[in-house]
């Protein structure tokens, strides 16, 4: 079985909507776009603000169905279970306790949407460890999600890949997703668009906003 996407002659590979819109029971979970991680934040991602225009325009796309995921850094270094406990070792000033709490706030254009949107807070790179989020789509009836935010390879590759093996149709916005490194980014979008075709669309933000509008 091939899991690879449909390319040009020239072997470049096509973003689209390949099953149509995303139809009415999709949501748009939009990953970690934290003060954590804008400028001023030892976590701070170049790009960050790059995109924001275009997760702004998939918010208000799906106003009442965005979920902001938020990452939330443990207490303390006693509080980091296994492998975390050194990676919080290297960075202890993002525990809580050392951590200005409006860090962990949404960007304040983001903030804007919480009357209708939600929040979902999260302790590692995935929102699926402890299937609350999971419980929380199948009691609205969600088979669809359109995906932004970051980083590209970890929170936003974690949510994906979780999405992917829990049967979700999975639309990644890809001019309104980032990550620290260009390089990486870069393969694992080839990644997302190469080796996971049937489970996984790729579109650029004006094209969404196109397909919805024409599929209401």
């Amino acid at each position: 079985m091939s899991f690879h996407k449909p390319t040009d002659a020239a072997g470049k590979v096509k973003e689209g909507l390949v099953y149509g819109p995303p139809g009415r029971n999709a949501a748009h979970l939009c990953i970690d776009m934290q003060r954590l991680f804008d400028k001023g934040s030892d976590w701070a991602v170049e790009w960050l603000r790059r995109v924001l225009p275009q997760v702004c325009q998939v918010v208000e796309l799906y106003p009442a169905q965005t979920i902001f995921t938020r990452f939330i850094p443990p207490e303390t270094l006693e509080d980091a279970p296994g492998s975390w406990r050194r990676y919080y070792e290297k960075w202890p000033q993002m525990l809580r306790r050392n951590l200005d709490p409006d860090f962990l706030r949404l960007l304040p254009e983001l903030e804007l949407h919480l009357e209708t949107a939600r929040l979902f807070d999260k302790p590692v790179y995935s929102p699926w460890m402890d299937g609350r989020l999971h419980r929380m789509l199948q009691e609205s009836g969600v088979d669809t999600l359109v995906v932004t935010g970051g980083e590209t390879d970890v929170c936003l590759l974690a949510t994906v890949m979780g999405a992917v093996d829990l049967g979700y149709r999975t639309i990644i916005v890809s001019d309104a997703v980032c990550s620290s490194t260009d390089e990486t980014h870069d393969a694992t979008m080839q990644v997302y668009a190469n080796r996971f075709g049937q489970q996984i669309e790729m579109i650029e933000t004006d094209r969404l906003l196109q397909a919805v509008v024409q599929g209401a």
